[in-house]
């Protein structure tokens, strides 16, 4: 689905109805191996990485990860690129809390950082 300008914003050169992004959503195989290849492959190739932020939770037991380029993706060639662009992935869970969700990722192998865990 597209998303579109809700204002005019001249410094950022958007301008009202103006497609800006796009939405997506996984669910069942296709979501599995999002996931996999999320923790798995583009996580670890995160320039200076240190492990995901634990504030990241929204107090119902979901988590949004921002990205702030599409090159981490071995899937995305280099020389296609022509912009660097970033993304925001939001992991909608079951669980009730952030601390239940959070344990649910963890035990997924989503390598959250040391500094302030849970």
């Amino acid at each position: 689905m597209r998303s579109k300008g809700r204002k005019s914003i001249a410094t950022f050169k958007v301008r009202e109805g103006q497609p800006i992004g796009v939405k997506v959503t996984l669910r069942g195989d296709h979501m599995w191996s999002f996931l996999e290849r999320l923790i798995s492959t583009a996580l670890p190739r995160v320039r200076d990485f240190r492990g995901i932020p634990n504030e990241a939770f929204d107090g119902r037991g979901n988590y949004t990860l921002g990205l702030s380029e599409q090159l981490i993706w071995p899937e995305i060639p280099y020389d296609t690129v022509d912009k660097v662009r970033g993304m925001e992935i939001t992991i909608v869970t079951s669980a009730k809390t952030d601390e239940e969700s959070h344990r649910m990722l963890t035990l997924m192998g989503m390598p959250f950082s040391r500094k302030e865990a849970r």
